[in-house]
């Protein structure tokens, strides 16, 4: 069984994921293993995953089988348990609760080599559809207080399989990195009595500089205080709270964008390494003014090394304002 353990002084929650390493690969390797038909999410291997959650099967067929579009699986291999109870119990001076949790892999396509911004516009907004409503069903589970869902693409930003998937975990406990987003965002709307993300989305069109890409829902900006070279935010210009509330229509609007942040990305940079994450409220957070979802992609061109670990301070060598420039002067 895994385990959530808390730090005493900083509070912040560690996973201890005892199950996952039993993965065929080393725990210290970041080689990804290569693109092939004995894959696990190849289309055809579907016996070698765990039985699927969901699956998009657009000319029908049976579950489990070939013939899906979209595909949801929990992880072989997975960071938290979804059976059992917490247990929050104390050991000693420390704070432990067993690893209880959800995780669970979305293979967006069955076909090997595919990305993101490859796929169709259907295909990728009903990716974003699966997004949402796979969040929206964890949140029944009331053991869920916050759930992430995030992709890894490349060794560098932690893949270990090659075949295009992302990943979706839910948890317990709300991150104290989650807890700092909503608390900052919430303080400056009672200090100022606007909203943040707005403040930033109207600053950034008037500037210009850090903005690569506008749209009537949403904006693309190279973050002004970005913590890795060409990292990319997309907010919307219209409020809400969690991710898993947007309608067909506002993930109709963001599949566009989305594919634009990372064909810009891939076409400029040489297809880098990278972690895209969408930042949605805690489960049960009711809708406030004063935060709205928004994802954030990090390309891996540089290693966070002792500075950065002993500091939290980043050290970004490319400014922003360059790197939006470079991303506006792609065409297309």
């Amino acid at each position: 069984m895994p385990e959530l353990r808390r730090d005493p002084i900083t509070h912040r929650w560690v996973i201890i994921a005892t199950e996952r390493a039993l993965r065929p690969q080393d725990a210290f390797e970041h080689a990804v293993a290569p693109v092939s038909k004995t894959s696990p999410f190849a289309e055809g291997n579907e016996g070698m995953t765990p039985p699927e959650i969901y699956a998009w099967r657009p000319g029908g067929g049976a579950a489990n089988g070939p013939g899906w579009r979209i595909r949801v699986v929990p992880n072989k291999f997975p960071a938290l348990r979804i059976e059992g109870a917490l247990d929050e119990a104390p050991d000693g001076l420390y704070d432990r609760m067993n690893g209880i949790g959800a995780h669970e892999v979305i293979i967006e396509s069955p076909e090997p080599d595919f990305t993101l911004q490859s796929l169709p516009h259907p295909h990728l907004t009903r990716v974003l559809q699966v997004y949402r409503d796979r969040m929206a069903d964890l949140q029944k589970d009331p053991r869920f207080r916050f759930s992430l869902l995030f992709r890894n693409h490349g060794a560098a930003a932690g893949a270990s399989v090659a075949h295009g998937h992302s990943q979706l975990i839910a948890l317990p406990v709300v991150p104290p990195t989650v807890r700092e987003l909503l608390d900052g965002a919430r303080r400056y709307y009672k200090f100022h009595g606007r909203d943040v993300f707005e403040d930033v989305i109207r600053q950034e069109r008037a500037d210009g500089r850090r903005l690569v890409l506008e749209t009537d829902d949403y904006v693309l900006i190279a973050p002004y205080a970005s913590r890795q070279p060409f990292e990319l935010a997309i907010v919307p210009r219209f409020r809400g709270t969690r991710f898993e509330a947007a309608t067909d229509a506002q993930l109709e609007a963001l599949a566009p964008v989305l594919r634009a942040a990372l064909d810009r990305l891939a076409r400029g940079l040489g297809d880098p390494a990278y972690n895209f994450v969408i930042q949605s409220a805690p489960y049960g957070q009711r809708d406030v003014p004063w935060f709205r979802w928004h994802i954030q992609i990090s390309p891996k061109l540089t290693q966070v090394a002792g500075f950065e670990w002993g500091t939290g301070f980043h050290i970004n060598p490319t400014p922003p304002e360059d790197a939006a420039a470079f991303l506006r002067s792609l065409p297309g």
